[in-house]
């Protein structure tokens, strides 16, 4: 039996099944981890754990807005209805994860500097990064001719931009968000081994829980980006001949 070539293919459920219950073995351990093993930060306390699950966030919504890119090159250039779907959920998603990561920084940050918000350069583009995707994401629902779509599509494009510029805007100005904890330009990661080691893991458990995350919404969300064909106009019926009297 054949797909239908207008709606999205959705992945079937043992691929997710099995995505799913690696990422619940790798966060059970990643718990384990982050509250017991790793020990608690010479400076910051206990207050550093949050840490483990800040960095993952935000990590896992630069790799949704990353995603993000790849599926709105193909909307650009054809509008792709399996593409435009991928891209709509992973845009859910990756918003969905800067908001978490907002939240976390803001409950650390209240523990650690003594204030809920700051209007620093390392929040400020992180706003700006999840607004641009939820423009995206409003484009795309107001979208209802090709053209309009793949205008769409080069919003989503043009929004991962907003990535290198958050996460470098702690080396490009002076912020009160501490430098990179990884992927730190010319400089190892600032972090003890048992920390680095846990912190790895917690970005594993939270990349694993975003792909089943993305892939079940593609699934659930197919119907919505599904092309539906035009049909054919409605022929007016022939009129009946009149009797003669």
């Amino acid at each position: 039996m054949r797909t239908r070539p207008d709606r999205p293919a959705a992945p079937g459920p043992r691929p997710r099944q099995a995505l799913t219950a690696a990422a619940g073995v790798t966060t059970a351990v990643a718990l384990v981890l982050a509250l017991v093993v790793a020990p608690p930060d010479a400076v910051q306390g206990e207050a550093q754990r949050w840490m483990y699950l800040h960095v993952p966030a935000a990590w896992s919504a630069y790799l949704c807005f990353a995603v993000v890119l790849v599926a709105c090159l193909p909307v650009v250039r054809h509008d792709a209805a399996r593409p435009r779907a991928v891209a709509r959920a992973a845009a859910e998603t990756g918003v969905a994860l800067t908001a978490l990561t907002l939240l976390t920084g803001s409950i650390w940050g209240a523990q650690t500097w003594g204030t809920w918000w700051v209007w620093d350069a390392r929040v400020t583009t992180t706003v700006a990064m999840g607004l641009v995707h939820v423009a995206f994401l409003a484009t795309l629902a107001l979208a209802t001719t090709r053209r309009a779509r793949r205008a769409a599509g080069l919003v989503g494009v043009l929004g991962f931009l907003m990535v290198p510029v958050v996460h470098l805007s702690v080396v490009w100005w002076r912020t009160l968000h501490q430098p990179p904890t990884l992927l730190a330009p010319g400089a190892g990661a600032p972090i003890a081994p048992v920390m680095a080691w846990t912190l790895g893991v917690c970005v594993l458990a939270c990349t694993l829980l975003t792909a089943a995350a993305l892939l079940t919404r593609v699934r659930s969300g197919a119907p919505h980006d599904a092309v539906v064909p035009a049909r054919p106009a409605a022929t007016a019926p022939a009129p009946r001949p009149q009797a003669t009297p």
